[in-house]
């Protein structure tokens, strides 16, 4: 029987993409100088990282279960079955929100199933995991055999990332003042990843940026799978240089063969601010 991937845009694809993997798509909004946005193109995104360099503030709002019932009740009505792949439940309430929407909705098609996976991914880290089921999908997979794929399989993906500012970090009460300034007085750029529950948490250190950055390709080293890691994603908050840099080490180091480069999404990227650089593969372990 025919199914169809649901998603949502904290996946941070650019905008061809959700029609190249044909997918059906969720998408979180962003209030940013008295709007409420849901998409956006790279030059919107410039200029509001431009904007929260300047001291604008954006504020963001999960997918309600609403939202995930209007995108999904027409596969539905269309005799095909849904797989949903959420934002992280460890960053936001969409994953929760998905998973009243579906049981709204199997209880009124009841001949119809609709699987809800939290992939406790984030941005471009939530689209590497996407892509690949896509590709399983293509591969001939069922929507059971998908769903349990995903569900063995999330734990591999590995997000590793910095940031240039520790302030951002800061006012989104992931680290304190304290330990904000001290930083930035010194220099010290931290390297961090998403945990196991899908949250974002503080692993090392770095004194300066290109330090950081060589940290997270070390990263690669230390935890990727030979032979799996050829597909890389790099999302960078308006440094294309860096994320540049970034992609450099992994062909050079690694042995990536395919790597795409793109903006970090306005509703990560207004909590992870201006110059947040992010690195995701496959790897043994989170």
């Amino acid at each position: 029987m025919a199914y169809r991937i649901v998603t949502d845009t904290c996946c941070d694809f650019p905008a061809n993409m959700y029609e190249e993997l044909n997918l059906s798509v969720v998408a979180l909004s962003v209030n940013y100088k008295g709007q409420s946005v849901n998409q956006y193109t790279e030059q919107w995104l410039r200029e509001m990282f431009d904007g929260l360099r300047r001291g604008e503030e954006a504020t963001t709002s999960a997918a309600n279960p609403q939202d995930w019932q209007d995108v999904i009740e027409p596969i539905l009505q269309n005799g095909e079955d849904a797989l949903v792949l959420t934002f992280s439940s460890g960053l936001s309430t969409t994953y929760q929100s998905a998973v009243i929407a579906a049981g709204d909705l199997m209880e009124q098609y009841p001949d119809r199933k609709v699987h809800v996976v939290d992939t406790l991914c984030a941005s471009l880290g939530q689209g590497l995991f996407v892509y690949y089921a896509c590709q399983k999908r293509d591969a001939g997979l069922s929507l059971e055999e998908l769903t349990q794929w995903c569900e063995d399989h999330k734990q591999n993906l590995c997000h590793w990332f910095t940031v240039d500012d520790l302030m951002y970090l800061k006012r989104g009460g992931r680290i304190s003042a304290a330990t904000a300034l001290v930083g930035t007085m010194l220099q010290i750029k931290p390297v961090l990843h998403a945990d196991e529950n899908g949250k974002l948490v503080n692993m090392s250190k770095a004194r300066g940026r290109k330090a950081s950055i060589q940290a997270l390709a070390k990263k690669m080293e230390e935890l990727g799978l030979p032979g799996e890691n050829e597909t890389v994603f790099i999302c960078h908050g308006d440094c294309l240089e860096d994320a540049q840099y970034l992609e450099s080490l992994v062909k050079e180091k690694y042995g990536v063969k395919n790597v795409l480069i793109y903006y970090v999404g306005a509703v990560i990227g207004s909590h992870s601010g201006p110059g947040t650089l992010a690195l995701f593969f496959l790897g043994e372990h989170r």
